[in-house]
Parts: C-alpha cells; sequence; structure tokens
C-alpha cells in the first residue's frame, strides 16, 4: 500500500530528524518541545501519530516565524554630517559613489548645490547636505561620498562627510523620540536607534524630497 495523502512528507520530515534525535518517536518529537510520552503512547496508532506530528510540525513553523518576525532587523545607511553619525534608509540609497571628478556648477544656483555631474550617462544634481541645513560646506576630502538616492524622479546626489556602512538595528534600538543634534535638522528626522552608548538619528531623504525649498535650488528665496 502506498502513503496515505500527506503521509509521504510527514515521513521524510520525521526521517531527517532521526540522525540528531534517536528512532523513537519520542525524540522526534523532543526537538518541537513536545513530551515524549505523549507521542510513544500513540506508537501503535499511526494515524493519530502522524496528526500528532503534523501539528506539532505546524506549532514548530508558526513559533519560528513569530520569532524571525519579532527579532527583524533594520539595515540603514550611516553616513557623517561633520562628526555627528546619522542613518538613512537603504531602501531610499540608490548606491554610494566617490566624488565625481567633474561637476559643472550652475551659475544663479544656491550654495548648497554644488553642480550637475554625468554618472555613467545620467545627469543629476549634487548637493551638499550639510550646507543645505546650515552646517557650513562639506570638505571634498577622501572620506566625503555622494549617495545617489533612489528616487528616479529626482536624479539627486547627497554629498556628505563619509559614509561609515551598513548599520544594523533590532526593533528594540528604534525610539520615536528626535534626538538633539547640532546641526538643524529635525525637521527630516524620524526618530532614532540607540545601541549602548551610540546615537544614529534616523534621516529621511523622503521627506528631503518633498520639501519646497530643496526642490527649487535655482531659487533665491523659499516658496
Amino acid at each position: 500500500m502506498g502513503d496515505a495523502p500527506g503521509c509521504g512528507r510527514l515521513y521524510r520530515q520525521a526521517g531527517n530528524c532521526r540522525g540528531s534525535c534517536g528512532e523513537s518517536a519520542g525524540g522526534i518529537a523532543s526537538i518541537h518541545g513536545g513530551s515524549c510520552l505523549t507521542l510513544s503512547a500513540l506508537s501503535d496508532k499511526p494515524f493519530e501519530l502522524l496528526v500528532a506530528l503534523e501539528q506539532r510540525a505546524r506549532t514548530a513553523i508558526a513559533n519560528r516565524e513569530g520569532r524571525d518576525k519579532q527579532g527583524e532587523d533594520w539595515v540603514g545607511v550611516g553616513f557623517k554630517l561633520g562628526q555627528e553619525n546619522f542613518v538613512t534608509a537603504r531602501s531610499d540609497v540608490r548606491e554610494i559613489l566617490p566624488i565625481p571628478n567633474a561637476i559643472t556648477r550652475v551659475p544663479g544656483a544656491r550654495p548648497w548645490l554644488r553642480g550637475i555631474a554625468n554618472v555613467r550617462g545620467q545627469l543629476i544634481t549634487i548637493v551638499d547636505l550639510k550646507a543645505y541645513l546650515g552646517g557650513g560646506a562639506s570638505l571634498m576630502g577622501r572620506h566625503a561620498r555622494v549617495l545617489v538616492l533612489a528616487s528616479r524622479d529626482v536624479p539627486t546626489g547627497i554629498l556628505v562627510d563619509e559614509v561609515v556602512g551598513f548599520r544594523r538595528f533590532s526593533s528594540t534600538d528604534y525610539t520615536g523620540e528626535t534626538p538633539a543634534t547640532n546641526i538643524r535638522c529635525e525637521n527630516y528626522l524620524d526618530g532614532c536607534y540607540r545601541r549602548d552608548d551610540e546615537v544614529w538619528p534616523l534621516f529621511s531623504l523622503a521627506k528631503l524630497l518633498r520639501e519646497e525649498q530643496f526642490l527649487r535650488p535655482n531659487q533665491e528665496t523659499g516658496a
């Protein structure tokens, strides 16, 4: 006789456990946190045993998915403006570039608009984020980088003093409290991540893209 519907899968699942769990049904149950005696009592009732194993397998999967969801990490791009650390959503950054070799100045533009650069055939505006926020111009040093925004509608690169790589935080590291910063940027912060003695303000590039002044760099007065 062949396996009953669904039984083959359960047998294979049980078979995969035998090497580490032992040959008995009780050994299989132990990896799911169940009682060995409960399954041993069903050893002479194959159908009931399979049902019990199926239920335990479903419970184990559900518990694991719940733990994974609760423990899911958030990953962002860490960068510096001056000596201050910030982090922004990885999904808002398309790529990270060194300073382009050629940046063409735009006549009449605000000082924080460094100019326009050709990046692999695409023209993008280069915005000095620290200067835009009133913190003074960033130096075009060897640590400086350009964060190319993921927005296709607004092809822009954000000049920052340094990129410190990806930063991974757990959900428990996040707080909605807006931290105090030397650079006045509270309107662009979405809380922060705290770990030990470190504070990483969460800078929202999406909010920056909605700012009227940011979208009109050629005007000397705000809208």
